[in-house]
């Protein structure tokens, strides 16, 4: 590991606004801000908003300067990333915005039922071999709905045509309520201020030529989810990028 990582990682344990926790002392007790991060971390009652797999955290930060009535949670695993929107965040003076440094996958033991509004997915892997790890297959799905209040939105963001025509499909098989949808967001009348932030990811995507795609959709907690039975075209472009420096 670089010096750079281990400066970033040291300074990250200095930050008030970043949480961060090993798995074996979560395991040993209740986490202290599960369903208290509004009033206990933030100081208030607003709603919050949490975006998952944030990165180097451009959505957070933009998302908690534009609105400033919600409280925004990046997180990721990756703190030398993270360590980018954190700073950025206290450079800033935001109160309203904080990160979590764990695997999405441990979030129903960080987050108590009805404590979020709504979630963001920026530009995550499509794993178009591996179901279970799409982050918005049913088995995530149901993670969601556990902490999500009713009719919670969630919003994705992605380059990859397999990842927006799988959630897509997704959406329609269990019934839920789409928003709002394009596969070529720069070129629709659905770009905004919020929309436009360019994350890490998607700057290299968008020189290579590729069109952005974004949805949004209400989760229903009624029903049993049910996975799209449907043959997907595969990506035809490989994925590096997701590997580049940080």
């Amino acid at each position: 590991m670089g010096k750079n990582k281990l400066s970033k990682f040291a300074e990250l344990n200095t930050y008030e606004h970043v949480v961060q926790i090993s798995y074996k002392k979560l395991l040993a007790g209740e986490f202290r801000y599960k369903g208290k991060w509004a009033e206990a971390f933030f100081g208030n009652s607003n709603p919050v908003i949490l975006e998952l797999g944030c990165g180097k955290g451009e959505y957070t930060v933009k998302l908690a300067s534009h609105f400033p009535e919600y409280n925004f949670i990046g997180l990721d695993i990756k703190g030398a990333r993270m360590w980018v929107g954190a700073t950025q965040a206290m450079e800033l003076g935001l109160k309203n915005v904080g990160f979590l440094r764990t695997n999405i996958e441990n979030i129903r033991l960080f987050f108590a039922a009805k404590e979020v509004s709504e979630i963001w997915l920026t530009f995550p892997d499509p794993q178009m071999k591996k179901t279970r790890k799409r982050m918005t297959a049913t088995n995530f799905i149901e993670s969601y709905r556990h902490i999500m209040v009713p009719d919670g939105i969630i919003h994705l963001k992605s380059d990859s045509n397999f990842m927006y025509c799988y959630t897509e499909a997704m959406v329609a098989e269990n019934g839920f309520e789409m928003i709002r949808k394009t596969d070529d967001l720069y070129h629709s009348d659905l770009l905004d201020e919020v929309l436009s932030t360019q994350t890490y990811y998607e700057r290299q995507w968008l020189d290579r030529g590729l069109s952005i795609k974004y949805l949004a959709f209400k989760l229903s907690h009624q029903i049993e989810l049910r996975e799209p039975d449907i043959e997907i075209e595969k990506d035809e472009y490989r994925s590096f990028g997701r590997q580049g420096k940080e």
